[in-house]
């Protein structure tokens, strides 16, 4: 098993194994995973339960089950640990939790937002991006809840998402916090990550990457180094500035600048 850091609560896991993997037992959060290799299954509810790889798992806070590879080809799968606390912080008002009847669920965006959180577990989110996350996983859970609550319709504060914008590609050389988009924005931040990503169509993290990314590029077209380009757009390092830039441009920076030399 890897365990990752731990954020603001939030722990997540990679577990592979054989046979039966975990004894009945609880958690006092919310379990949310993604099968990726095997079969899984899990006694839950009173019935055995089955995900397939890329299938999506919700259990409950306080509820009893299992674990298992249904195969005797094995099982690995990931899982993220979320405090109740934080759905309550990010429902926007809503009282009490999201009741969400089936626990295994075939749901492309769910599982997509789901890897993104669970994607390098060798490093802490930063908190832009968890509260992001935390915000698209609540969502995700009350879509799928039933009839006992569902999310405030807010509308849009156009102003104050501009002025997290600006102050976002002012301050796109350096770690920028919640709370500093809090006072910007005059809004919560959840709030302001819903209408961030309503209005501009992606989260204040990925904007201020992107931002980054164009200032890193900047660099490389004037002629700096990889290092240097890394580091004078805000990246922690030259791998993390790597893995951003391959992710977005499918093409490593090094492959970039090569092809730029060329043309």
């Amino acid at each position: 098993m890897v365990q990752a850091p731990s954020s603001c609560g939030i722990e997540r896991i990679e577990a592979r194994f054989h046979g039966n993997g975990f004894s009945p037992h609880r958690h006092d959060t919310y379990a949310l995973g993604i099968t990726l290799s095997g079969v899984q299954t899990f006694h839950y509810r009173g019935s055995v339960r089955v995900s397939l790889p890329g299938n999506v798992i919700v259990l409950h806070p306080d509820e009893v089950h299992d674990g298992a590879a249904g195969t005797d080809d094995g099982l690995r799968y990931r899982m993220l640990y979320l405090p109740p606390e934080r759905l309550i912080e990010a429902a926007g008002g809503v009282a009490g939790l999201p009741f969400v009847p089936e626990p295994v669920m075939a749901d492309d965006a769910f599982r997509d937002c789901l890897a993104e959180a669970l994607d390098d577990l060798d490093a802490t989110p930063q908190e832009l991006l968890l509260d992001d996350l935390i915000a698209r996983l609540t969502a995700s859970l009350w879509r799928h809840a039933d009839s006992r609550g569902v999310l405030p319709d807010k509308s849009t504060s156009r102003d104050a998402v501009l002025r997290c914008r600006d102050y976002l590609q002012d301050n796109c050389d350096r770690a920028v916090s919640s709370q500093e988009l809090e006072a910007v924005s005059g809004l919560d931040r959840y709030t302001t990550s819903r209408q961030f990503r309503k209005l501009l169509g992606t989260s204040p993290h990925r904007y201020l990457v992107m931002r980054r990314l164009d200032r890193a590029k900047q660099l490389l077209f004037e002629g700096g180094s990889l290092a240097d380009a890394a580091f004078g757009a805000g990246f922690a390092d030259q791998a993390h500035f790597t893995r951003h830039f391959k992710k977005t441009f499918g093409m490593t920076p090094g492959r970039w600048v090569a092809l730029k030399r060329s043309a």
